[in-house]
């Protein structure tokens, strides 16, 4: 068998403990090619280049026409 707690861990504990934990915001860098915001590092989402050569092909909307039904 495993040990076990004895007693329940307050909120007020678990709090001091979490109290720590701090979450901060990704750093972002600048696309040498298209200039948008992107991980270092990575593929740009936007236009699909890494290090001066294209990856693979940019994302494209596309608009769905609805055929007209008679």
């Amino acid at each position: 068998m495993t040990p076990l707690p004895k007693r329940r861990m307050s909120s007020a504990r678990s709090g001091k403990r979490r109290e720590k934990i701090e979450y901060s915001a990704p750093n972002l860098v600048e696309c040498p090619n298209c200039k948008e915001q992107k991980l270092p590092h990575t593929v740009c989402p936007n236009c699909g280049t890494y290090k001066g050569r294209v990856v693979k092909a940019p994302k494209v909307k596309t608009t769905v026409r609805k055929s007209e039904s008679k």
